[in-house]
């Protein structure tokens, strides 16, 4: 017989639902050892990436250089890993660049409301209404190419759809019982947003910083592509792929833009991958009945 016990006894041997949600735990192996890899490379490789061999340029892969060499002689997979680091650097520091913005202005245009709220969607709706990348490269051919750059750039384009978000939440959240509760008692504004509202938003926030981090990848990968992003000689997966514009690299010289484009697709399905699982255990959908889906 099965009681209430024996199903509490069986769902704490089984684990947090997260390490049984197979999109998450795939995405979670792939980020890691990806990360890894990165973090490691002055023990993986025997190259530094700035190195040239004079007699190994455009070298394909063999065994003094396991992905080849570039056009100048530098060793592909010491770049490939070193590139690892900046690119994730660059997508770390721009996600948590557009946080703080996206965070700080939903939180004010949700919990002040009124014309606090209509000023910040404004502004939001007028950097939405231009393309992303429209307004990046021009920012980026005025600013210049570098790390710091392409942070600043990806990070004040990009907060607007976490200050939707944190808005939307905190205009459901802030007629709630507890916040009135909180008010009544003499409780500031800050801690009820800090303590109260943003704590009970975190979930869906989560999720979509997240996958902010993909999505600044991409970005970073794209401008670099252009010659508007990291700067050479430091190496990152995107300007690694600039090389990819040459047919004749394209038909002949593989070894120099498949490693790094197959490393961006790893890693922006990976973490996709960790974000469709966080929302499938942090914001679950309800079931919907067999019947209502026939009907």
């Amino acid at each position: 017989m099965t009681t209430p016990d024996t199903l509490n006894l069986t769902a704490g041997r089984a684990g947090h639902p997260l390490l049984r949600d197979c999109y998450f735990l795939t995405g979670l192996v792939i980020l890691l050892l990806l990360t890894l890899a990165s973090l490691s490379a002055p023990w993986l490789v025997a190259f530094h990436p700035d190195d040239i061999d004079l007699m190994a340029i455009e070298a394909p892969p063999g065994d003094g250089h396991l992905l080849g060499t570039d056009e100048i002689g530098r060793d592909v997979l010491s770049r490939l890993l070193y590139g690892g680091r900046v690119s994730l650097f660059v997508a770390l520091a721009a996600v948590i660049f557009q946080g703080a913005i996206g965070i700080t202005l939903g939180s004010l245009a949700g919990y002040k409301g009124g014309v606090v709220d209509t000023l910040i969607m404004r502004l939001t709706d007028i950097i939405m209404c231009f393309p992303f990348y429209a307004l990046a490269i021009t920012l980026a051919a005025i600013m210049g190419a570098s790390s710091w750059n392409v942070i600043f750039i990806i990070g004040i384009l990009h907060w607007t759809g976490i200050a939707r978000l944190v808005r939307a939440e905190f205009l459901s959240l802030r007629e709630s019982g507890y916040v009135f509760a909180a008010k009544s008692i003499g409780v500031s504004g800050v801690t009820v947003v800090f303590r109260h509202l943003l704590r009970n938003a975190c979930a869906p926030l989560i999720i979509n910083l997240t996958l902010a981090v993909a999505n600044a990848i991409l970005a970073e990968a794209a401008l670099s592509f252009i010659g508007l992003g990291v700067k050479q000689p430091q190496p990152s997966w995107g300007n690694m792929l600039a090389a990819a514009q040459s047919i004749r690299v394209i038909d002949y010289e593989w070894w120099l833009w498949v490693p790094p484009g197959l490393t961006i697709v790893l890693m922006v399905l990976a973490i996709n991958f960790i974000g469709e699982g966080l929302s499938r255990v942090l914001n679950p959908r309800p079931a919907v009945p067999v019947k209502d889906i026939l009907n």
